[in-house]
């Protein structure tokens, strides 16, 4: 079961989505549950179906504190690299909280500090603490919904299916087809590290 709160009650969770992708953003989310909020579905996004995700995210926004997601888009990975685009997707998350929290906890090993809030790092703690599931919840409902809109524009690559992952199928798109204004330019994009100087 998950646990409530790490240290305090006005504490927020945070979390990114898509930071393995080779198209799209990195996205971040932030919230601040209440005190006594539960839900026995909630947990770790990449364990829970696409449906449960999507039932959860209104749930979610709706009963938070406060709550905020951010993309940083292929530009800015390209150019700061995508743990710091990962750092600043979070960073810019917490920057619209309303009130900001007085402690952050973060998933995974490493974070750069928010000015003048501590944080913990909290290896799987998406899986640990609610208000990280939560965040990882919506960080990747708000990337998928963002994926699905811009598949309509290059349908070729899947993007509804594949979010922009580097499955066998979206290579095999990027061989065909060559790279989009939307895919990550400092990312190896195909595994034979061929130039891919072709943009459509």
């Amino acid at each position: 079961m998950l646990k409530s709160c790490y240290r305090s009650l006005l504490e927020a969770g945070t979390d990114e989505a898509g930071r393995g992708c080779l198209a799209g953003p990195v996205t971040a989310a932030a919230i601040i549950l209440p005190e006594k909020f539960n839900n026995i579905t909630l947990n770790d996004s990449k364990q829970l179906s696409e449906t449960k995700r999507d039932l959860l995210k209104p749930i979610l926004e709706e009963n938070a504190v406060s709550f905020s997601v951010c993309h940083v888009f292929e530009e800015e990975i390209d150019e700061i690299n995508i743990l710091n685009a990962s750092f600043l997707a979070m960073h810019r998350a917490i920057d619209k909280l309303q009130p900001l929290p007085d402690f952050i906890i973060v998933d995974g090993n490493r974070f750069k500090p928010y000015p003048n809030i501590d944080h913990e790092c909290i290896i799987k703690g998406d899986g640990k603490f609610m208000s990280i599931a939560a965040a990882s919840v919506l960080a990747k409902t708000y990337r998928d919904d963002y994926m699905a809109k811009i598949h309509e524009e290059f349908p070729m690559y899947n993007w509804r299916k594949n979010k922009g992952y580097p499955t066998k199928e979206h290579r095999e798109a990027i061989k065909k087809y060559g790279i989009t204004k939307y895919h990550r330019k400092s990312f190896r994009q195909l595994p034979e590290q061929l130039t891919l100087d072709e943009v459509i």
